[in-house]
């Protein structure tokens, strides 16, 4: 069966300057090799023979580099934004897309089964599923709890708290398409939200492995010393 992906790496990467300077985000190395390429291993390991990559920072390098995908034995093709679509947006110009798809931020490091992920979504039949990670964030302040007179009733020194957040891969059924428009920029946030007001949410898989997200610098020198140390799968 043909599996099929979709690589969001459009955007500009200002969050990680100075590394994006002269580089788009997904070519920035982690390593021995640039982000995306770990991604594109991960995916055929998988069983992904389909990529997609929509582009628009720094197109013609990445084209460059990632070719037509024979080196890694798939089919890579191209998304050419004319303009920022944001996350969801450049999906509606991907003419072929199959029934489901996956689709992930050209930036996310993580040792998620794709393949596992792929098939609970079909054999479940969701219409978009998101795959979720528990992240810690830590309050670097004592947080005060207060009651309705402005008394202090609890206090907690510097916790630690946890949120459920989405990991930037998604699967999705083509039918979702139907909810996004065409030719301006719309995000993961307002389909979730547009999904919810038509009673009919994502669903969320928890995911317990490795996770990063390579938005900022120490993000980026994590996630180099992760990769050294052997902490996710290539």
């Amino acid at each position: 069966m043909s599996k099929r992906a979709v690589i969001l790496a459009g955007g500009k990467g200002t969050r990680l300057k100075p590394y994006t300077i002269s580089l788009p985000k997904p070519l920035v190395p982690v390593g021995s090799m640039p982000i995306i390429e770990i991604i594109i291993r991960q995916l055929a390991k998988s069983g992904f023979n389909h990529i997609t990559i929509t582009i628009n920072h720094m197109a013609e390098i990445i084209k460059a580099f990632c070719g037509n995908g024979e080196k890694w034995n798939l089919k890579i093709d191209y998304s050419l934004e004319d303009k920022p679509l944001s996350t969801m947006g450049p999906l509606k110009l991907i003419e072929d897309l199959p029934d489901d798809f996956l689709v992930m931020n050209g930036d996310v490091l993580t040792d998620l089964d794709f393949s596992s992920f792929y098939n609970f979504h079909v054999e479940n039949k969701n219409l978009f599923t998101i795959s979720s990670f528990k992240r810690e964030h830590k309050v670097d302040y004592g947080v005060l709890e207060i009651d309705q007179q402005n008394k202090l009733i609890d206090f907690k020194e510097k916790p630690s708290l946890f949120y459920n957040v989405s990991m930037g891969v998604y699967m999705v059924n083509s039918k979702i398409l139907n909810y996004i428009p065409k030719d301006i920029e719309y995000g993961f946030d307002k389909l979730m939200i547009e999904l919810i007001h038509a009673n009919n949410p994502a669903n969320v898989k928890i995911f317990n492995g490795y996770w990063l997200d390579i938005g900022r610098p120490d993000d980026y020198e994590k996630a180099c010393s992760d990769y050294e140390n052997k902490l996710f799968q290539v």
